[in-house]
C-alpha cells in the first residue's frame, strides 16, 4: 500500500507544482502592478509636496491681502461714520435756513401783500371812476343827440 501512497503523494505533488506554475505568471503580472503603483504613488509624492508648498505660500499671500483690505474697510467705516455726522449737521442747518426763509418771507410778505392789495384797490377805483366818468359822457351824448333829434322833428 505504501506503493499507491507514494503515487497518490507524487501525484499530488506534480499537481501543486503545476498549480504553483499556473500561479507565478499572475503573480508576476501583479508584482510588475504593485511596482508601477509604487513608482506612480512615488512620482505624485514628488510633484504633489512643490504643489502644496505654492498653495501655502498663495494662501498666506491672500490672508496678507485680506488683512489689508480689512484694514481699508476699516478706514472706509471711519470715513463714512464721519460723513454721516457732516450730513447730520447739514441736514441741520439746511432745516434752519428753511425755517430761517419761512420766517423772513413771511415778514417781509405780509406787509407787501397789503400793499399790493392796495395798489390793486386803488387802481380799480380810478378805473371805476374812468369807466363811470365815460359812461356819463356817453349818456349825456346820447340824451344830448336825442334832444336835438326831437328839436329837429318838431
Amino acid at each position: 500500500m505504501s506503493d499507491i501512497g507514494e503515487v497518490a503523494a507524487l501525484i499530488a505533488a506534480c499537481a501543486f507544482a503545476v498549480l504553483v506554475l499556473i500561479l507565478t505568471l499572475p503573480i508576476l503580472r501583479l508584482r510588475h502592478t504593485v511596482d508601477a503603483t509604487t513608482r506612480m504613488i512615488n512620482d505624485l509624492n514628488d510633484r504633489t509636496a512643490p504643489l502644496l508648498g505654492d498653495v501655502n505660500t498663495t494662501v498666506k499671500n491672500v490672508n496678507t491681502a485680506l488683512e489689508q483690505v480689512q484694514t481699508s474697510l476699516d478706514g472706509v467705516n471711519l470715513q463714512l461714520a464721519k460723513v454721516d455726522t457732516m450730513t447730520s449737521h447739514a441736514q441741520n442747518v439746511t432745516a434752519n435756513v428753511a425755517n430761517l426763509a419761512t420766517v423772513v418771507s413771511a415778514a417781509a410778505a405780509n406787509p407787501l401783500v397789503k400793499v399790493a392789495a392796495f395798489g390793486y384797490g386803488v387802481r380799480r377805483a380810478a378805473a371805476g371812476r374812468r369807466h363811470a366818468e365815460t359812461e356819463r359822457e356817453v349818456r349825456d351824448t346820447i340824451k344830448q343827440q336825442r334832444r336835438a333829434a326831437k328839436r329837429g322833428n318838431r
